[in-house]
């Protein structure tokens, strides 16, 4: 269930839907048990200081959701039909590093044979327009291609357009971050950021530790790097476990630390803020670059938790990434990173790689970024998914197999759902693909066999009835794998 640590939610959405959200995280929290009475509605409407009518309206909105339940002349109270969902267990991963040597997990997920994907719930790249503000981005690419044309007849090789780089140290400041704009350096993704740093900082056969499990394009780039890796455990709220990097740190000859502290990918953990200070100084102590992914922390709007692992970082030893491909413009797929003590290394490497970027985009996502809309938008998007999210949750109580077990994220775009040890997701997906519902089998988050009951979900694309049917018609082919023999599969 959610943290109690719960952020005051503050967006453009109606003043019914923001009551009724925060009284949902109570009740997903356990904070209001089933079938405990809730606050009067006359009470609520005086504690809000809103109107009678609009306190109604958000309990409606929680009896819609299946939340709450009227009772005549008594009020509402917490269904006693919900049922608590338990998180996912928290993994051992191997004690000693592997070379990652797999097909790409970015191929798996795409389902083979060219079969036509009805229902995609793989994936984390976010493919309904309907989350972002198209005219805005659309305008502001206009102007960029205007005001600065003539960058379209030019050729660079530099780190970045100042416009660009200073919208992003302002930006960094909403994570806790003192960067300076001629420190960042402009990527074509983070991704493209987080190799740079992989580069600067190890040699092929060098051991990585990570998040176990982890975002599978990061296992994808330590393949093609030839870097070993490390996993270390994490727990589906607070993320990497710091007494097991602790002891990788002293038993292996660990070079860098790649994690995602903060809505990690796919289990959408955040590290509470006072462990986020001790990993700097761990780390630290050990004399080894923290790679952190940020990609994700704008999705907390208005919530410290969304302070980066770098606003601790006082001697450069982290080296943080981003971009604004999941929470403001899909298509502008531009990345950024500030490498701390490495930022030479890291900008010679994107000088020798020619990776020149476009400065019309960049001067569009300046534009983007500068301007005051950018904060209620990433608000308005956190409630969204955060609906969408819980939605998705229900459907998976009330439809895959008794024990299942999922991720209960504060925001982001993905569950991770962990089924009953006997089934494997990749027989599911054989299964599903058929149908051309898509997701993410769980052995492509490890660079071992591991989460082989696991999958991830997404919810980035469309989510409508047609969704909805997908996500129950899979949990239905998850119970029927339970009553068919096991199969051998390929790894």
């Amino acid at each position: 269930m959610n943290s109690l640590n719960l952020p005051s939610i503050t967006s453009n959405a109606p003043r019914y839907v923001q009551m009724a959200m925060r009284m949902a995280e109570l009740i997903e929290s356990g904070a209001f048990q089933s079938g405990q009475r809730l606050p009067s509605v006359r009470d609520t409407a005086a504690q809000e200081g809103v109107s009678i009518s609009t306190a109604m309206q958000a309990f409606r909105w929680l009896e819609d959701k299946g939340l709450a339940q009227a009772k005549p002349k008594a009020g509402y109270f917490v269904s006693k039909l919900r049922k608590r969902i338990d998180l996912p267990t928290v993994g051992q991963p191997p004690a000693h590093s592997v070379h990652v040597q797999r097909q790409s997990r970015t191929d798996v997920i795409r389902l083979d044979g060219g079969q036509a994907i009805r229902v995609n719930l793989g994936g984390t790249c976010p493919r309904d327009s309907m989350l972002f503000d198209e005219d805005r981005v659309r305008v502001a690419v206009s102007r960029a291609t205007r005001v600065h044309r003539r960058t379209l007849v030019s050729y660079t090789n530099e780190a970045g357009t100042p416009a660009l780089q200073n919208a992003v140290a302002q930006r960094a400041l909403h994570l806790g971050c003192s960067l300076r704009g001629e420190d960042v350096v402009i990527t074509s993704s983070c991704i493209h950021a987080v190799s740079l740093c992989l580069m600067a900082v190890t040699r092929p056969g060098d051991v990585v530790a990570l998040e176990s499990p982890t975002f599978f394009g990061f296992l994808d780039l330590l393949e093609a790097l030839n870097l070993r890796v490390v996993e270390i455990p994490s727990h589906p709220r607070t993320g990497l476990s710091l007494p097991a990097l602790q002891l990788a740190l002293d038993t292996q000859p660990i070079k860098a630390v790649l994690a995602v502290p903060t809505l990690s990918n796919p289990l959408g953990a955040i590290m509470p803020l006072s462990e986020k200070k001790a990993l700097v100084k761990l780390l630290a102590a050990h004399h080894i670059p923290l790679i952190e992914d940020v990609v994700f922390n704008d999705l907390l709007a208005s919530d410290e938790r969304r302070k980066a692992v770098k606003a601790f970082d006082r001697d450069g030893s982290v080296m943080v990434c981003g971009s604004f491909s999941k929470t403001l413009a899909p298509g502008i797929r531009l990345g950024w990173v500030d490498a701390g003590r490495w930022k030479d290394q890291v900008a010679a490497l994107q000088r020798v790689q020619g990776a020149a970027t476009n400065e019309v985009l960049e001067h569009a996502l300046a534009d983007l970024l500068t301007q005051t809309a950018y904060e209620s938008q990433m608000r308005r998007l956190r409630v969204t998914m955060k609906s969408r999210l819980h939605e998705a949750r229900k459907l998976v109580s009330s439809h895959f197999p008794k024990g299942t077990r999922v991720s209960d994220p504060a925001a982001g775009y993905t569950l991770w759902v962990e089924l009953p040890p006997e089934l494997d997701s990749m027989r599911l997906l054989a299964l599903s693909a058929k149908e051309g519902i898509a997701f993410g089998p769980g052995r492509l988050f490890s660079a071992t066999d591991r989460y082989a009951h696991c999958l991830r979900l997404s919810f980035s694309g469309a989510w409508g009835e047609a969704e909805k049917a997908g996500l129950s018609r899979l949990g239905h082919l998850a119970q029927s794998l339970q009553h068919k023999p096991s199969m051998a599969l390929r790894p």
